[in-house]
């Protein structure tokens, strides 16, 4: 290990204590005092704008002489909608109902024990990712109202606006007079950060999440010693059906792909039923079109628009993050399942249609997070579920999945209640 490894290693285990002491404290925060702490931070979010977009601004320039993409950039601007957005989440979260203590199941057993399913925090909780700046104020409120200590490592292009909102939080945290260690984030950009968080920081941390690309998320996963909330990427699916109006399919699948195309719910493939490819193909294609979206299709779809590029096999596996989208034309739905099962990353997918039997199909044979019918695959997202917001979309079958808000952010205790029973 070298000098520089082993600073890394004592600024992280230092951060990996302190976020274990402040989750002791979190774990019985009254409700009150957390909402207290949300709700300032949300006007000092406010308050402080001007410092968030200059620090945004720093970040962008740096971004900008590394050449980064159109769907980077975007994930990473802020603008003043987009602050508001951010302060008013926080506010959101705080009305939302405290999930910590909640029974889940009562029952009584023949014996007279009275049993009870109680959420708890799960602990301390690593959040890793890259561009995002928002990341830090949702996943610090999130866990701050499901009772956990967070430990926030985000990617060096967001870094100044990172701590610019994190500072907002402890404004908030110093406010309610709770552990200001209860949302810290990470000093160091150095990967050997990331890896001591894998590691679980000597058994400080419960559960680590990732946010990011596929690079970030195959490490997690190769490398985590603690459970990880799975979030693959966003390969998601749009499918028309036979009996879809052409009217919102041209409107849903047009928002699903152009209303933010770096975000991970924006329809990636969209699929064709043959039987409406007379009707329905060209007027859709020509709306993306009108976006500049660029569209690269399969045989059928090249032959009938001739703006299409050919689809490649890579294609059909690619989470764009930008304005291109890959189109296929499927014989039935049953094509169109076999499709979304082989490529899809089991995100979001959507079915445009107005027969209940192939809705009903859809639902049921396809092992997505997030299914929807008649709407935009764009409303994956944890804020429009109801939840002020989520720390990201699980795609993995433990624990948690789609959306990953307050409950899914607490496991539970079981409390057995008696009056002197004892076991023959």
């Amino acid at each position: 290990m070298n000098a520089m490894d082993s600073d890394v290693k004592s600024i992280m285990t230092a951060i990996g204590q302190r976020a274990r002491k402040a989750a002791r404290v979190l774990a019985y925060a009254t409700t009150d005092a957390k909402n207290l702490a949300l709700t300032a931070a949300a006007d000092a979010i406010i308050t402080e704008s001007l410092a968030l977009l200059a620090a945004n601004a720093e970040d962008i320039v740096a971004a900008k002489e590394r050449g980064i993409s159109s769907a980077f950039l975007d994930r990473l601007t802020l603008t003043d909608k987009r602050i508001e957005a951010i302060a008013q989440g926080l506010r959101d979260i705080a009305a939302l109902p405290d999930p910590v203590g909640t029974v889940m199941a009562n029952w009584q057993r023949p014996n007279g024990l009275d049993i009870s399913r109680v959420r708890t925090p799960l602990g301390v909780i690593g959040v890793i990712f890259e561009s995002r700046p928002n990341v830090t104020a949702d996943a610090g409120a999130l866990t701050l109202k499901s009772g956990n200590a967070v430990i926030l490592r985000g990617g060096s292009d967001s870094a100044r606006t990172s701590r610019a909102i994190h500072a907002c939080l402890v404004q908030g945290l110093e406010a309610a007079g709770l552990p200001l260690n209860a949302i810290q984030i990470v000093p160091t950009t150095d990967r050997a950060a990331v890896g001591e968080m894998l590691a679980g920081l000597g058994g400080t941390i419960d559960v680590i999440v990732p946010r990011g690309g596929k690079s970030l998320v195959g490490r997690v996963q190769d490398e985590a010693k603690v459970p990880v909330f799975a979030h693959l990427e966003g390969l998601c699916h749009t499918f028309i059906d036979k009996s879809a109006s052409l009217v919102m399919a041209i409107n849903v699948t047009v928002n699903a792909k152009m209303r933010r195309t770096g975000v991970c719910g924006a329809t990636e493939t969209l699929l064709v039923h043959r039987d409406v490819v007379g009707t329905h193909l060209k007027p859709v294609l020509d709306a993306l079109v009108a976006r500049r979206c660029e569209i690269r299709g399969d045989e059928t779809v090249v032959r009938l628009f001739p703006d299409a590029k050919p689809a490649t096999e890579d294609d059909w596996h690619t989470e764009y993050e930008d304005a291109i989208i890959s189109v296929k034309v499927v014989d039935d739905i049953a094509q169109a399942i076999a499709h979304i099962e082989h490529y899809g990353s089991h995100h979001t997918e959507a079915i445009i249609s107005e027969d209940p039997a192939s809705v009903a199909r859809f639902f049921t044979e396809i092992d997505s997070a997030i299914l929807l019918h008649n709407a935009s695959t764009q409303f994956a997202d944890g804020g429009e579920f109801g939840f002020g917001g989520e720390i990201g979309i699980a795609t993995g079958k433990f624990h948690a999945r789609g959306p990953v808000g307050l409950e899914q952010l607490c496991s539970f205790k079981y409390q057995v209640r008696g009056s002197g029973q004892t076991r023959p």
